[in-house]
């Protein structure tokens, strides 16, 4: 059994890897979407959302005004750390309990270190791309403005001070590196 992470920051391409993944019949457990999903279902977290974040984030029924929270956490480091201090260890668990059925799977995280994913998974895959790339990437698909997209960055490049994980691999989504290969090869190794 092997549970590798497939990480990189936003715009690096990691969904890219991970739908060739679930193309070749590999398992993808999607943090994001995943997180999204436990964060809607929770009353709990939606309640700290309200007392602890910003009561506007969510309404009287209980829809999260994800813009909004989006606002709030990347302008304050501090609400950040709250927030997935919220979600974080509710992914985590969600995860295992996926993950208990099968050989070998991946888990697709942009914050591997933040959320301490990489002390539960075998190996990392990273999947880099220079920053102007990501950034061009996530403008391009999200409308996002550039301030906006380098506060997403610097968050997510500010992790947990103990050592990287001892089995990192790299994949180049440079857009002139082909990428399927490098997949192929590291899971030949598998």
């Amino acid at each position: 059994m092997a549970l590798i992470a497939l990480t990189g920051g936003i715009g690096s391409g990691k969904s890219v890897v991970a739908e060739m993944l679930g193309v070749l019949g590999y398992d993808v457990y999607d943090c994001d979407s995943r997180a999204k999903y436990i964060m809607d279902e929770s009353e709990a977290i939606k309640k700290r959302i309200r007392n602890e974040i910003c009561r506007a984030a969510v309404d009287e029924s209980g829809v999260i005004d994800r813009k909004l929270l989006a606002e709030e956490v990347f302008g304050s480091e501090i609400k950040l750390n709250l927030l997935n201090s919220m979600v974080h260890d509710a992914v985590k668990a969600d995860l295992m309990d996926w993950y208990v059925f099968r050989d070998i799977a991946f888990v697709e995280t942009a914050i591997l270190y933040q959320s301490s994913l990489d002390r539960v998974v075998d190996a990392v895959w990273n999947v880099t791309a220079s920053r102007d790339l990501r950034i061009e990437r996530v403008m391009k698909r999200s409308g996002m403005t550039p301030r906006q997209v380098e506060d997403r960055i610097a968050a997510q490049d500010s992790y947990c001070d103990y050592e990287p994980h001892p089995h990192i691999f790299d994949i180049v989504n440079d857009g002139v590196t082909p990428v399927l290969p490098r997949v192929l090869e590291l899971l030949s190794y598998q």
